[in-house]
């Protein structure tokens, strides 16, 4: 007999993900591959939108007709910010643009002269000034710099839609995408910000559903049902916002990492805000608050210059374990060691000062700096909220020096981790489940695990 299965492709920027779940979302089946980047019409790497398509298209058809299983429904989980704009035949008019692609200071300036005061409306819109990371500025930069290309798209649909428009051909909108970032979403009048009216741009962004719609097809002669997509940080948030009743934020972490207060009662960045504070959307569009921080990009610049300069290999940084008389001594006299890469710290030093002998002093002399940045990253996600549970999920979970440290300096709230690896997907095949999870779901399929402080001697 065939395994009833969900299945539901994982577009990272670097891995493309397919996975099969079960009825108790057990993972039954996985594929992994990645692609060579293209470049758009100014050279800029992007991605290979083509090959992304023809992938999924024929891993789709091949498990279609694997005997083992059998397909009742799919959905799609991508990372955010990036726009496909088709034609009136469905077809690609541009690129997928990449959204670290800088856009022109004249075309942001001249947007701002329309529609600023600048802070007033990133605060609205609950997202900083990311240039292209905000992808309604793409529309606006299309429009303004490239009319003759903007007149012939008769949709724009973020990535997770256009992977499901690829099966249904319907073009929509949801709220997921929508939020993250993009500039296009007003939160306090819960609608299109006025400028997307003015510009006319609602004329090519599809109709919004829930992202828990679905619709039910016949592809290939077989009946299934196909969901409409979900940003990626949405969709690792959902499995916790459904299993978990008391309030929590959760700190998912990888190259950046993001922290999600789905709780707030002020959701809006405040002008005491930094830069990095900015809103996402839950599936019902309501909003969650997330604070940023360039975690795994700085940690692994910083790895590469310690691996050197103490001539360790590679992946010898994955061997230390916290030590407390190390962190006793080096927190004895503190001070910051550290100039960052791509981190904002205004008390940071203006070069690298490493006043140790050994790597393990190094490294642990680093994992206290970057914990400092990330417990002010949460800080500011919970302000006044009363929030006393935190979860930590992605790359940074496993890592010993971590985990102990941010579990000691939260000492007053219970701190878990979870193995989330399949968080993104696992919540894309949630959002389209009518299933309701209960509380021991993050133990029996994330591998929750509780962390208590250590003993402070003396």
């Amino acid at each position: 007999m065939r395994t009833k299965v969900t299945a539901v492709f994982d577009i990272g920027k670097t891995n493309k993900k397919f996975f099969l779940f079960d009825k108790d979302f057990k993972e039954v089946h996985k594929e992994y591959t990645s692609f060579d980047e293209t470049v758009d019409e100014d050279g800029f790497p992007t991605e290979n939108l083509g090959a992304l398509q023809q992938w999924i298209k024929g891993v789709f058809d091949r498990i279609l007709e694997a005997r083992e299983f059998n397909i009742k429904a799919i959905n799609f989980s991508t990372y955010g910010a990036s726009f496909v704009h088709i034609d009136e035949n469905g077809k690609p008019v541009t690129p997928l643009y990449n959204y670290l692609k800088p856009l022109n200071q004249n075309i942001i300036d001249d947007f701002f002269s329309k529609y600023g005061p600048k802070g007033e409306f990133l605060k609205t819109t609950g997202c900083a000034d990311l240039s292209m990371l905000n992808s309604g500025l793409q529309l606006y930069w299309l429009k303004h710099s490239q009319p003759e290309v903007f007149k012939k798209i008769k949709y724009s649909l973020h990535l997770p839609q256009y992977l499901s428009y690829i099966f249904t051909g319907l073009p929509l909108s949801e709220y997921t995408s929508i939020g993250c970032h993009t500039a296009l979403w007003d939160y306090e009048k819960k609608d299109y910000h006025p400028w997307v009216y003015k510009e006319e741009l609602d004329k090519i962004l599809p109709p919004i559903v829930s992202t828990e719609t679905s619709i039910n097809m016949n592809y290939n002669g077989k009946r299934i049902k196909i969901g409409v997509g979900i940003h990626d940080s949405s969709a690792a948030l959902l499995p916790y916002v459904r299993s978990i009743r008391k309030k929590f934020i959760l700190v998912s972490t990888g190259t950046w990492s993001i922290v999600f207060n789905p709780f707030t009662q002020n959701p809006i960045a405040s002008e005491s805000d930094d830069g990095d504070t900015i809103n996402y959307m839950r599936i019902n569009g309501k909003p969650v608050k997330a604070t940023r921080l360039f975690l795994g990009n700085e940690y692994k610049v910083q790895v590469a210059k310690l691996d050197k300069h103490y001539g360790v290999s590679d992946d010898y940084h994955r061997s230390v374990k916290f030590d407390y008389n190390i962190y006793e001594d080096i927190t004895k006299d503190f001070r910051l060691c550290y100039k960052w890469e791509g981190l904002k710290d205004e008390n940071a030093p203006e070069t690298t000062q490493m006043p140790y002998d050994t790597y393990e002093y190094a490294y642990h002399q680093l994992m206290s700096e970057l914990v400092l940045l990330q417990i002010n990253c949460i800080e500011q996600a919970i302000g006044h909220d009363d929030i006393s549970r935190i979860y930590v999920d992605g790359g940074f979970s496993n890592n010993d020096v971590y985990i102990k440290l941010l579990t000691h300096n939260f000492r007053s709230k219970k701190l878990s981790t979870t193995d989330a690896s399949l968080g993104s997907a696992l919540g894309a095949a949630i959002s389209i489940s009518d299933t309701k999870l209960n509380s021991k779901f993050l133990k029996k399929n994330y591998a929750l695990k509780k962390h208590v402080p250590f003993i402070i001697v003396g």
